[in-house]
């Protein structure tokens, strides 16, 4: 008589039935598939949801389906950028400057290899320049091991990568003071009504305030202020860092000040029916609901607040991106407008990346799909 399983011949226990075994692989292919839809939401973020149907596809999901979701993630942009880098290409020798033609993309990449090029070029000549001081400086000690030594600093010139890099520290300043401003003044202005009719005309009043109106006041002030013979900041990194906060944080203030006045009144009843202290109202109930709304404002404060930099650059001539557009404007040679357009797309690039980073984020931070 024949059995539903079947018994190995050493032990005699009995062989798991085949749907166990189709069962456990359900099962295994559903966990797979759930960690695939929790990555999916990182990946949207970070700007790569692309690859999520390839994992699909590598899980067993029907290709049809994932196809048509790769074509609509990865395959439509390419093809856009593609055009768009095809017309760039074609109507550009069409435009006459008073530099020359307008730079098409092969001049563009051939500039951005030359700025890099020129990076590493000074990057070695610093590590030379520390270099010969420190074999002078061995052979000063080895004569005399008393000797007093000094290591003095290199002076060259600042790269196009020093000058990102100046920018992003400035815009971050900057984005830092005007938040720590923006977020507390914001839940005052949420939580009362008084707060809020007291300072909302002067939001509205300085609102809309260009920077370039800004920056000659910030830089009298800062060199009025500024004075000290050991300066931890140069003047001229303040001036852009403070003119970046006062146009950056009306966003963040409002949006905060928005988000703490929409929370559910019944919430707010409830943390007075438990007797909370006004400090754990605020972080237990206050700042919790209104998360995504202080995110929001911060996410549109770093847009602006990397806008109003480039031009307070440009107009004070402070180091950065828009100190290097200028002075190549400035420069007039054949070079200069491919060099332009190689920062103004350094500049959506980055743009585009601090969005994406505060996006994360905020995902973190309030566990809510965001695009």
């Amino acid at each position: 008589m024949s059995t539903a399983t079947t018994t190995t011949a050493d032990t005699g226990t009995a062989a798991p039935p085949a749907r166990d075994k189709t069962r456990d692989r359900a099962a295994g292919k559903e966990r797979l598939h759930a960690r695939i839809n929790k990555a999916a939401g990182f990946l949207s973020v970070v700007g790569l949801g692309w690859i999520t149907p390839i994992l699909k596809m590598a899980a067993g999901d029907s290709p049809k389906s994932q196809i048509g979701e790769l074509w609509r993630g990865l395959g439509v942009p390419l093809v856009a950028i593609l055009a768009f880098l095809a017309l760039w290409g074609n109507l550009a020798p069409l435009v006459k400057t008073s530099l020359g033609e307008i730079p098409g993309p092969a001049q563009v990449w051939e500039q951005t290899v030359n700025l890099y090029a020129d990076h590493q070029a000074e990057r070695a000549k610093a590590a030379a320049f520390y270099e010969r001081q420190e074999k002078r400086n061995a052979a000063k000690l080895a004569k005399n091991p008393d000797a007093e030594v000094k290591i003095r600093q290199y002076t060259g010139k600042p790269t196009y990568i020093d000058q990102i890099l100046t920018s992003l520290q400035t815009v971050f300043m900057g984005f830092l003071i005007g938040s720590l401003v923006a977020v507390p003044l914001g839940v005052l202005c949420g939580l009362s009504s008084v707060v809020n009719a007291a300072f909302n005309p002067l939001i509205q009043i300085f609102k809309p305030v260009s920077p370039l109106a800004w920056l000659p006041l910030v830089t009298m002030v800062v060199s009025a202020l500024y004075v000290t013979d050991d300066p931890m900041f140069e003047k001229s990194f303040l001036t852009s860092a403070i003119t970046v906060t006062l146009c950056s944080l009306w966003p963040t203030l409002i949006n905060t000040a928005v988000g703490v006045a929409s929370i559910d009144k019944d919430l707010m009843n409830v943390g007075k029916v438990l007797r909370l202290s006004w400090g754990n109202q605020l972080t237990k109930l206050v700042l919790p609901s209104s998360l995504p709304f202080i995110f929001t404002g911060l996410r549109l404060s770093l847009g602006v607040g990397w806008m109003v930099l480039i031009a307070a650059e440009m107009l004070a001539q402070n180091p950065g991106l828009g100190k290097f557009v200028w002075d190549e404007f400035q420069n007039g040679s054949s070079q200069s407008l491919a060099k332009i357009m190689v920062a103004v797309f350094t500049i959506g690039v980055i743009g585009f990346l601090l969005d994406r980073v505060m996006l994360a984020l905020q995902t973190m931070f309030t566990h809510q799909a965001t695009r």
